[in-house]
């Protein structure tokens, strides 16, 4: 059975040239799987937060002149929520490339359409240039971003943590969450030069644009970092042997749509805190605080780093008490986060480095094994798209509407029912993990 998928998926021309191309034997290393992701997953994140600050910063005055600048945020955050609602539609028609072509084929569609949508951006008319449609054509290009980011998912993470030695499968299982925070600080840190650099006029009307350019470049290298490995004949030999191979979007609800539902849901107290103390914070301290964005934007960069230590201590925690408890133990101390926190952003400098730093420990321990909990769960058969599909349910569910919903409900009812948000993606993960004991147990 094994044999025929490999024959389906990876036989055709198109597929044999990229394999051909990048053919080296050599002994597959966890190594060298793990630095293919951490740049794969970096990649994905700068441009996702390229787009997110610009969110903040630029598009509210560039594209939403008309409007008051809180307004204009909020609609810069419905747009900003496309890409999840797009990102389910992109991964189904992939799946489909995937089994005829291949998936050296898949990525590269997938990354050339991820990083020309987001260097289009970069030349983005404003409203005063072109009205209505300038927020017309914004949406489009999110929409493009989101239905290529349905299309990056490469086996790599749940060919990683399977190939993990079993006494350190939560260690392996934390290294493509490290993508998060180190696309994080990078892009706060080119931001926060573009601003300290330039003058607010020179930044509003041409440097916001650099960083995406800069997005295209980095996914560039990082598809051919991607390409490397994935076509190469020890890999492909690996991906047939761990069966991680396209099956079905259909059958593999039907005979398994309980796991996915449950490890979409197990992870949402990280994917809530996520948006909470990147996106979310950033808004409120310019539309609240009077001071220059680039301060906040230090913070983050900062805080970004005690994030990436936080998630490779959870690979140590996971080793040794297990990714399923420490993502119950997780959601509870977010629980508790949930219940305090939030309000500190109303004081002061000292209350937004309290909230961040501990934000981002609580994210790191969280989020470090939020998709490694699941990829064990499935069958064999089912492995490769039952962990792409759960992953792209779960970031639509627990973090595509999440900055939205977060301003909109600080801004009308106060910073304490940001609490009670992030509190109900605590609840839901606890109730996930609670209602199938067995979620994780096979990839601890």
């Amino acid at each position: 059975m094994v044999g025929k998928a490999m024959d389906t998926a990876n036989s055709t021309p198109l597929e044999r040239d990229a394999r051909l191309v990048n053919a080296r034997e050599h002994r597959v290393r966890p190594g060298e799987i793990a630095v293919g992701v951490v740049i794969g997953r970096t990649s994905e994140f700068f441009d996702y937060f390229v787009y997110a600050i610009a969110s903040v910063l630029v598009f509210p005055s560039l594209i939403f002149p008309y409007v008051d600048a809180l307004t204009g945020t909020l609609y810069s955050f419905a747009i900003f929520s496309l890409a999840f609602i797009a990102r389910p539609f992109g991964a189904l028609l992939v799946i489909g490339l995937d089994r005829r072509y291949g998936r050296g084929v898949k990525l590269t569609i997938a990354l050339f359409l991820l990083g020309g949508s987001t260097m289009a951006m970069a030349f983005l008319p404003g409203y005063a240039q072109v009205g209505s449609a300038a927020a017309v054509i914004l949406a489009l290009l999110r929409i493009g971003q989101g239905f290529a980011l349905g299309g990056t998912w490469d086996g790599l993470p749940s060919l990683l943590s399977l190939n993990a030695p079993p006494a350190r499968r939560g260690w392996f299982a934390m290294i493509p969450q490290l993508g998060a925070p180190l696309g994080l600080m990078v892009a706060t840190a080119v931001f926060a030069f573009l601003l300290t650099t330039l003058d607010p006029a020179d930044f509003l009307d041409w440097g916001w644009r650099y960083p995406f350019f800069v997005a295209f470049a980095i996914n560039v290298v990082a598809l051919f970092a991607r390409l490397r490995l994935i076509s190469t004949p020890a890999f492909e030999r690996l991906f047939e042997s761990r069966e991680l191979q396209p099956s079905p979007v259909g059958e593999m609800f039907r005979e398994e749509g309980r796991t996915v539902v449950l490890g979409a849901f197990a992870p949402l107290a990280s994917f809530a805190l996520f948006h909470l103390v990147t996106v979310f914070p950033l808004s409120w301290v310019v539309l609240t605080s009077g001071e220059k964005p680039v301060r906040f934007l230090i913070i983050e960069t900062v805080c970004a780093a005690i994030g990436v230590v936080a998630i490779m201590l959870s690979g140590l925690i996971a080793d040794r008490i297990g990714r399923r408890t420490l993502l119950g133990i997780s959601a509870g101390l977010i629980g508790v986060y949930s219940g305090f926190a939030p309000q500190l952003l109303s004081k002061g400098r000292g209350g937004e480095w309290t909230y961040m730093v501990l934000g981002f420990i609580l994210l790191g321990l969280a989020f470090g094994q939020s998709s490694g909990v699941i990829n064990g769960s499935f069958s064999p058969r089912h492995r490769y798209t039952g962990a792409g599909t759960t992953a792209t349910i779960s970031w639509l569910v627990g973090a595509g509407f999440a900055p939205l919903a977060a301003l909109l409900l600080a801004s009308h009812f106060g910073l304490l029912s940001v609490g009670v948000y992030l509190a109900s993606g605590a609840v839901c993960t606890l109730a996930a993990l609670g209602m199938n004991r067995e979620l994780g147990h096979k990839a601890s």
